[in-house]
C-alpha cells in the first residue's frame, strides 16, 4: 500500500508539524506500507498552466506521479482567508480531474482560531470530490492553541491524528479488497 502525506503550504510550520506527525505515527504504526511524506515549501512550485502533470521538470513530475500513483493521500492544509492555500489548490489544478478516483484521502486542518472550522466542508471536501477522491468522513482541525513551541502539545489532537491514520489505513485496504473482489468477478 502506498500512502502520500503533503503538508500544503510554503510558509508556516504548524501544518508541516502536524503533517510530519501523521506521517512518522504511520510509518511507526504499519512499517511495511510503502509511506511519503512531501512539504510544498520543499519545492519551487511553478504556476499550473494546463499540461500534464508528467510533463513538469523533476522534481515536480516525480511528486505528481508519486500522487497518481498512491492508494491514498493524506492531506495537511492551513486555513489562509477562509480557504485553503494557493498552493494546494496549484497541485490539485496540475492534476487531472480523475486523479482521486479510487484513492482514500484523510484530511488535517491548522487553523489560527475555532471560526474556520467549516473550511473543509465548504471550500476543500468539494475539490476532492469533483477529483473522484474517498473522502474520510472525520478530519482533524488543529488551532493554534493546541501548538508550543513548534509541538504538538494537546493529547486530545494527537489522539484524533492517530484515529485519522487508522481510518486512512484501514479505509484503503477494505477498499482495495473490494475491487480485488470486483475485479475477480468481471474477470480483470
Amino acid at each position: 500500500m502506498r500512502i502520500v502525506f503533503i503538508s500544503g503550504s510554503i510558509i508556516g510550520s504548524k501544518t508541516r508539524i502536524a503533517t510530519e506527525k501523521a506521517y512518522e505515527m504511520m510509518k511507526e504504526r504499519y512499517p511495511n506500507e510503502q509511506v511519503s511524506f512531501y512539504d510544498l515549501a520543499d519545492f519551487q512550485l511553478p504556476f499550473s498552466d494546463g499540461r500534464n502533470y508528467f510533463d513538469y521538470e523533476e522534481p515536480i513530475s516525480a511528486f505528481l506521479s508519486d500522487v497518481m500513483e498512491a492508494d491514498a493521500l493524506v492531506l495537511g492544509t492551513p486555513t489562509f482567508q477562509a480557504s485553503i492555500p494557493a498552493t494546494l489548490k496549484n497541485i490539485f489544478d496540475m492534476l487531472p480531474v480523475n486523479a482521486f478516483r479510487d484513492k482514500i484521502v484523510g484530511i488535517l486542518v491548522t487553523a489560527g482560531s475555532p471560526k474556520h472550522y467549516m473550511m473543509v466542508e465548504q471550500q476543500l471536501k468539494p475539490i476532492l470530490s469533483y477529483m473522484k477522491a474517498i473522502i474520510v468522513p472525520k478530519y482533524v482541525f488543529i488551532e493554534e492553541k493546541d501548538f508550543l513551541r513548534k509541538e504538538i502539545v494537546n493529547d486530545d489532537v494527537l489522539f484524533r491524528l492517530e484515529r485519522l491514520v487508522e481510518d486512512v489505513k484501514n479505509t484503503t485496504e477494505v477498499y482495495n479488497q473490494l475491487q480485488e473482489k470486483l475485479n475477480e468477478q468481471y474477470g480483470f
